[in-house]
């Protein structure tokens, strides 16, 4: 008798506790509590207790044959931890695990530090204690949700070097020295931020150089005030991009360097003081530094090779997590390629991110890292990034060929002002993947390419094949700090590889390299087709070099050096050119090598708008025909409706019907749903406008 009350006591007990179950919802509420069994009537408080809460109901059975959803209530949730998931959290095709938030369910990275106190008008204080009684330290801060710069030097613009030396101490057996010094004599203006501090606060200071498509992140090790030398210590310079005399550098986090609105500096002590922006006040103003440098990882089992698997997350906003630079500084990597996402995924298949937002980030937004397949990311929000949106795939090359990422799609989604941490970042980049697709998104404001893919260079093996680089909107990039980037970039052999109907424009380099379609070194197999491109500073399309690529019905419009470039000469075909529209006001036509490369050209169009005796390298149109050249090719204007203002669109189809130009709808480009959505996707005319009168600065030194 007591065993039979003691068996319904404990079935009326687990009805209880688990009353929701049969629902499969699990409930999160910023007024929640994680002792609670995760009801709609008493919540839980954090992802990590309601990912516990599953396994724990998963290991008593209780888990139902139906989509099991973690239900997050709207508000704000401060994370004390990364949400860690491993194969055993993972759902089933059939009862995948959903995270699913109301809307204006936002997840934060950081905590609110106490409030400001008034130092003068230009100066407020606040102690934050875990600096000195932890040795907790951070190095980005939002004030009412806005990223804010530490103190730096120059405010505006950049220095650049009197001279570079630098001692090899540890050769080592690479193209690159184990360990040297650079000596870098920095102009006088710049030295003055670096007089009377200690040594410690000399070795607190960052100086970050930018050089061609790199950046170099470095503590400074010694500052000698008699030559105005500061040395730096770590790897060697590579050879082939040191930092040179006409690299730029800042130096951040001086105390002395405080003296802009929206600066702030954090001492050793735990005092942080910021310069208020006009019209801030302290009793409105929050301060919100990261704790957390990642907000999600996803890692299946790397020694059985088993995935985690089935899982997606909706309608939730991830805003705020770190980067911290270890003590030896940050080597200079191409595309910050080694730099971490605040989302990370390893071992990972039919994971999907829907109606998301990633922002405030340190480094990168989300990164279907290694073997990764079926991943989604739709119709989300990546914005006011460290690095880059999204990463596809690994920069090693595995001896498992199952391990290469692959079937990633990334569609419909607005990637928007990066490179805050690492300016060589790019906007999104497939590394070594293949059967990705990168289509419909919205990519602009970043300091170097919007989108890149592939990771070998040169002709030897690279899995990256048949990846889609579709219907994007990709715009206002470089801003003139970082040289030979593009649009579009691509390395190695990448046969089926597509980057088609794209709108690029407004890319514009330091020096050399501002391209909109780039084929760099080793690219094969390629097709480029239907993309509209104007407005880049060194040519519209550049192939570095590589093979059998196919560039047709594409429109070249009004870059400013040149419109179509091609550097090395090999002994094979390079690529065919074939049903292009290259229209310009300004530069040559061919720049570089391109009339000496082994190319097929033909029914092409050129229009330069101020000479009709256009000159193909140094021959004019008519030897270039005799030469085998665009024998069927036109020069005549080819009627578009009105270039001033960016539109494309053609008058009449007589001449373009005569190269068997084929009309595409370049407005299809970019984001699409709902008015709301589209018009997110809009960059804010004050930053097209800043973009511009940028250029116009630039321009200006060239012409004088």
């Amino acid at each position: 008798m007591k065993q039979n009350i003691r068996f319904i006591f404990l079935l009326v007990f687990a009805s209880l506790l688990f009353a929701d179950v049969t629902a499969q919802n699990i409930y999160l509420s910023p007024r929640g509590n994680d002792n609670n069994p995760g009801t709609e009537d008493q919540p839980l408080a954090t992802l990590t207790a309601a990912r516990d809460r599953i396994r724990l109901l998963r290991k008593q059975g209780l888990i139902a044959q139906q989509p099991l959803q973690v239900i997050i209530r709207k508000g704000e949730y401060l994370m004390p931890e990364t949400l860690t998931l491993s194969v055993e959290d993972s759902g089933t095709e059939a009862v995948p695990l959903v995270f699913k938030g109301e809307e204006g369910a936002v997840f934060y990275g950081g905590f609110y530090l106490g409030k400001f106190e008034r130092v003068s008008d230009h100066l407020w204080k606040a102690d934050v204690p875990e600096v000195r009684r932890y040795g907790w330290h951070f190095e980005q801060l939002y004030i009412n949700g806005n990223r804010v710069p530490r103190a730096q030097s120059p405010n505006k613009g950049f220095y650049s070097p009197v001279s570079v030396k630098e001692t090899v101490l540890v050769a080592g057996q690479g193209a690159i020295a184990d360990l040297a010094t650079q000596q870098i004599k920095i102009p006088v203006e710049a030295a003055q931020w670096l007089k009377g501090l200690s040594e410690e606060e000399k070795k607190d200071a960052v100086v970050t150089f930018y050089h061609h498509w790199d950046n170099t992140k470095k503590h400074i090790q010694l500052y000698n005030d008699e030559d105005t030398s500061v040395y730096i210590a770590g790897q060697g310079m590579a050879s082939w991009n040191p930092i040179r005399t006409n690299s730029l550098f800042t130096i951040e986090n001086i105390r002395s360097a405080l003296d802009a609105p929206g600066e702030w500096f954090l001492d050793r002590s735990g005092t942080l003081f910021y310069y208020p922006r006009p019209g801030e006040t302290i009793e409105h103003t929050t301060a919100m530094a990261p704790v957390l440098d990642k907000f999600i990882t996803l890692t299946g089992n790397e020694r059985t090779g088993e995935s985690i698997r089935n899982i997606q997350f909706e309608n939730i906003a991830f805003r705020i997590a770190g980067y911290r630079m270890p003590p030896g500084g940050v080597e200079p990597m191409q595309a910050a390629a080694p730099i971490a996402a605040a989302i990370e995924l390893d071992f990972a298949g039919n994971v999907s991110f829907v109606n998301c937002e990633v922002s405030g980030t340190g480094g990168s937004g989300i990164w279907f890292r290694r073997a990764c397949n079926n991943g989604l990311v739709e119709h989300c929000y990546l914005h006011d990034l460290g690095a880059g949106a999204i990463k596809i795939g690994e920069t090693t090359l595995r001896d498992n060929p199952e391990e290469v990422t692959h079937h990633i799609k990334v569609i419909n989604n607005i990637a928007r002002s990066g490179g805050h941490v690492f300016p060589c970042a790019v906007g999104m980049i497939i590394f070594n993947g293949r059967d990705n697709e990168l289509l419909h998104n919205e990519i602009a404001d970043f300091r170097y390419s919007g989108v890149s893919v592939g990771w070998v260079w040169g002709y030897t093996h690279s899995p990256s094949k048949r990846n889609r680089v579709e219907y994007n909107h990709i715009h206002h990039l470089g801003w003139g700090v970082l040289s030979d980037m593009g649009g579009v970039y691509t390395l190695g052999a990448s046969q089926g590889t597509t980057v088609s109907n794209n709108l690029i424009h407004h890319v514009y380099s330091l020096d050399y390299g501002g391209w909109g379609l780039y084929t760099d070194e080793g690219s094969e197999g390629i097709v480029m087709e239907n993309n509209l491109v104007y407005n880049c500073k060194s040519a519209g399309f550049h192939q570095h070099y590589g093979k059998e690529n196919i560039i047709r019905n594409n429109i070249f419009a009004n870059s400013i050096k040149s419109q179509l470039q091609g550097t090395r000469v090999e002994a094979h075909r390079s690529f065919s050119f074939t049903n292009n529209i290259v229209y310009y006001n300004k530069g040559t036509l061919l720049s570089s090598n391109w009339a000496d490369m082994d190319i097929y050209s033909d029914y092409n169009c050129y229009w330069d708008t101020r000479d009709r005796n256009i000159l193909f390298g140094k021959k004019n149109f008519s030897v270039w025909q005799q030469e085998g050249k665009d024998r069927h090719s036109l020069i005549a204007d080819p009627g578009f409706a009105d270039v001033k203002n960016f539109d494309f669109r053609f008058r009449n189809k007589k001449i373009i019907n005569k190269i068997q130009f084929r009309v595409f709808d370049y407005s299809k480009a970019g984001v699409y749903g709902t008015d709301e959505w589209i018009q997110k996707a809009k960059l804010d005319a004050s930053v097209a406008g800043a973009f511009d009168r940028m250029v116009e600065e630039h321009e200006s030194k060239v012409t004088k």
